[in-house]
């Protein structure tokens, strides 16, 4: 008998993490998985990387604009045209220099499109197929940072904070369907995006603990998945702080 393979979409493959999570799915059940980028030869190193380490895992590659919602839509026809994803993956994403950000509004609207204004045309380009299924899971890689503005990073923050809230609405909206929709909070992760961070001596969780936490998290279909799960309390400290305490905090 066939084993019916998932069919799994990564918005952003590129990223450490995601590529952790594609090598996580690629050794469990059988899956097809479709790789988007914006650069089709760094996305193609990572499926051909897939395909050494699983040769029964049916890979594809497909390169477009992250900030053109007709690209977007475009592509999530394309892919849904056979039929709804089983699961989505949004994991694109960059880390701005915040002191950058305040004196160069390019950088700003940046950093804000990429990060909030992105994921959230991605995720309503491929939501609809999976509504009209009534199945799939649509999980979008928040961040930590999105829990509480701080001096040191509330532009990255303010995005995260956007793309939870939107997630938040999501799951109202599809809570009478079988949709899923996992909003996932990394921590400070070790990944070429945080190399300042290494430097700086933070604590830093390892690549390949957050995919695994990812993965599990979105077989669960848990609703909020924070990887590392000690960010959830330490987060929950940070939300709950009175302001006269954490405005003396340099964080």
């Amino acid at each position: 008998m066939n084993i019916r393979q998932k069919k799994i979409v990564i918005i952003g493959a590129t990223s450490c993490i995601a590529e952790h999570c594609a090598r996580f799915w690629a050794e469990g059940s059988p899956s097809e998985l479709i790789l988007v980028g914006r650069d089709s030869t760094k996305t193609e190193l990572v499926a051909a990387d897939l395909r050494v380490r699983t040769p029964g895992t049916v890979v594809t590659t497909i390169e477009t604009d992250f900030l053109d919602p007709v690209k977007i839509q475009e592509l999530a026809n394309e892919i849904n045209n056979t039929g709804a994803a089983d699961i989505v993956l949004i994991a694109h994403g960059l880390l701005p220099d915040q002191q950058n950000c305040q004196t160069d509004l390019n950088a700003c609207e940046e950093a804000l499109k990429v990060n909030a204004i992105s994921p959230v045309m991605f995720a309503e380009s491929f939501v609809g197929y999976m509504e009209a299924a009534n199945k799939g899971t649509l999980a979008i890689i928040g961040s930590v940072a999105g829990d509480r503005g701080r001096k040191t990073n509330y532009v990255y923050g303010a995005a995260k904070g956007l793309v939870a809230r939107y997630a938040q609405g999501l799951q109202h909206r599809l809570a009478k369907t079988e949709v899923k929709v996992v909003l996932i909070k990394p921590g400070p992760t070790d990944s070429p995006m945080t190399a300042h961070l290494k430097v700086q001596n933070a604590r830093l969780a390892t690549v390949e603990k957050v995919a695994k936490g990812i993965v599990d998290g979105i077989a669960r279909e848990k609703p909020l998945v924070y990887v590392p799960v000690r960010w959830e309390l330490i987060m929950w400290i940070i939300q709950h702080l009175p302001a006269r305490i954490f405005n003396r905090l340099d964080i």
